[in-house]
C-alpha cells in the first residue's frame, strides 16, 4: 500500500475519457526504477509525456515502483551525466533516460537508454520514430523493450482491449457500445453503438479482425468487423443461439455455439468456405468454446450435472473432462502456449476467477471479489482481465497470474463487461 500511495500523483494521467486505472494492490517488493523526464531539442513539443507513460506502463504491472521526478537527485539526459552512486544511494535499481529530436520527415525520434544501477552498466539503448498521432505507440514500444530486458518476458503494453459498455436510458432501454482502447483505457474508439445487446467480442490472431454477437436483427448473430476498413459482415443467421465466436490459432476457422438443430452445440466453421462441422452431440448444453490448438477445443458443458470444462479432439470427436475441483467451472480460456486455463470458478456460492495448471491440474483462485466473469488473458500470460461488480456498477478488473497484483478499470460511461485482450500487434 505504501508503494501505491507514493506513486498516486505521478500516475494521475491514467484517467481517460472511458476507463480509469485504480491500482488496489501491488507487489510487496517492487523493483525501484527511475524514468527521468526525457529531454528535447528546442522547439520540440510532444503532445504527451513519454516518460510518464512508460512509468505508468511499468507501474501497472505491479512489479515496478517508479520514482516520482520530484524525488530524483538529478535528471540526466546523456550517459555522461549518469552517476551511479547517486542513484544507488536513494535505492534505485534501474535508471531510464531519453531525449527527443525532430526527424528528417518532420516527425520525432526518441532515443533512450536503460541502466542497471547496481551493476553500473548500460543494459539497453534504442530509438523509436513516429509523429504526434502515435506518441503513445512510441512510449509503449519503449516500455515493452525495458520490461522484456529486465524480466525476460515479452511486454504487452502495445496491445489493445475490447469491451462492451452499457448505459441505461429512459425507461428500460439501454445503449450498448463496443469499444476498443489501449490497455490502460487511453485512445478509446467506439466501434459500434446501438440499443440492442452486444456480446462476446473476440480477436483474430492477426489483430486486424474482430468478431462479436449482436442482437441488432432482434436475434443473436455473429458479425465479423474489419478494424482497418470498419466493414462489417454478418457471418451467421441461424435460428436460435448464434454465440461464443472464437478464432482458431491459425485464423482459418471459428468455433461457435449454435442451436440451429435444437440444442446448443459446439460447431467449427471454415471461414474460407463457410462450411460447418458439428463438434459436440449431446443432450446437455455445450457452450463457451476456446482453442487449445488447431486440432482441439475446450468448452463448458453441464453433461455431468453441473457446468464443468471439457476437452474435445476435432479429428476423433473424443471428449474428456478437464476440471474436477469445485461444483462449477465455466468460461474457460486457454493461456498462450497451452499450459493452463483461466476460468470462472465457484466457491461457497461465490464466483471467482481461477487458473488451472493443465500439467498438474492444480487450481489457484486469483480474485477476492464475488461476482467475477469473462476472464481474458494478456498474450504474455502475466495479467488477466475480467468483469466484476464494484459499488453496484459493472467494472473491469485485472489480476496477475500469481494473484499479487490487482487493479480496477471502472468507466465513467456506465457498466463495463465482456473484456477481450488482443494478441500481440505488429
Amino acid at each position: 500500500m505504501r508503494v501505491l500511495l507514493a506513486c498516486v500523483l505521478l500516475f494521475s494521467s491514467l484517467a481517460h475519457a472511458g476507463l480509469t486505472i485504480e491500482i488496489t494492490r501491488g507487489s510487496d517488493k517492487p523493483v525501484s526504477i527511475a524514468i527521468v523526464p526525457f529531454g528535447w531539442e528546442p522547439g520540440v513539443v510532444m503532445p504527451e509525456d513519454i516518460a510518464t507513460i512508460v512509468g505508468s506502463d511499468l507501474h501497472r504491472t505491479g512489479q515496478f515502483q517508479p520514482m516520482p521526478p520530484a524525488d530524483m537527485l538529478a535528471q540526466p539526459k546523456t550517459e555522461q551525466e549518469v552517476y551511479y552512486r547517486d542513484w544507488r544511494s536513494i535505492g534505485v535499481d534501474y535508471l531510464v533516460i531519453g531525449k527527443t529530436r525532430t526527424s528528417e520527415s518532420g516527425g520525432f525520434v526518441v532515443e533512450y537508454s536503460l541502466f542497471d544501477v547496481n551493476l553500473q552498466r548500460k543494459l539497453l539503448t534504442g530509438e523509436e520514430r513516429g509523429g504526434r498521432a502515435n506518441t503513445r505507440d512510441i512510449a509503449h514500444a519503449i516500455s515493452n523493450r525495458i520490461y522484456e530486458k529486465i524480466t525476460n518476458i515479452k511486454g504487452a503494453f502495445a496491445t489493445k482491449l475490447l469491451y462492451v459498455s452499457a448505459r441505461r436510458l429512459q425507461g428500460n432501454e439501454q445503449l450498448f457500445r463496443l469499444v476498443m482502447s489501449d490497455i490502460d483505457g487511453a485512445r478509446e474508439q467506439v466501434l459500434l453503438e446501438q440499443k440492442e445487446p452486444i456480446l462476446a467480442p473476440t480477436w483474430a490472431p492477426n489483430g486486424r479482425l474482430i468478431a462479436y454477437v449482436s442482437f441488432e436483427t432482434t436475434r443473436p448473430a455473429i458479425y465479423l468487423h474489419n478494424l482497418d476498413t470498419a466493414q462489417r459482415v454478418q457471418l451467421t443467421n441461424f435460428s436460435g443461439i448464434n454465440g461464443g465466436p472464437v478464432w482458431s490459432p491459425d485464423g482459418k476457422s471459428m468455433a461457435m455455439v449454435l442451436s440451429k438443430d435444437g440444442n446448443p452445440e459446439i460447431y467449427v466453421m471454415d471461414l474460407a468456405t463457410k462450411a460447418l462441422k458439428r463438434v459436440t452431440n449431446h443432450f446437455a448444453i455445450d457452450t463457451e468454446p476456446d482453442w487449445i490448438d488447431n486440432d482441439s477445443l475446450i468448452f463448458t458443458s453441464d453433461r455431468g450435472g453441473k457446468p464443468q470444462i471439457y476437452r474435445v479432439e476435432l479429428g476423433s470427436g473424443r471428449v474428456q473432462r478437464v476440471t474436477f475441483e469445485g461444483d462449477y467451472n465455466a468460461r474457460g480460456r486457454v493461456m498462450e502456449g497451452g499450459q493452463g486455463i483461466v476460468m470462472v470458478h465457484r466457491v461457497d456460492g461465490k464466483f471467482h476467477i481461477a487458473v488451472q495448471d493443465l500439467k498438474r491440474n492444480r487450481v489457484s483462485i486469483l480474485t477476492e471479489t464475488t461476482m467475477d466473469e469473462s476472464p481474458s488473458m494478456a498474450p504474455n500470460n502475466t495479467i488477466l482481465l475480467y468483469a466484476t461488480k464494484y459499488q453496484g456498477q459493472g467494472v473491469l478488473a485485472a489480476v496477475s497470474v500469481d494473484g499479487n497484483v490487482h487493479y480496477r478499470l471502472p468507466s465513467n460511461y456506465g457498466d463495463v463487461r465482456e473484456p477481450a485482450w488482443s494478441p500481440f500487434l505488429q
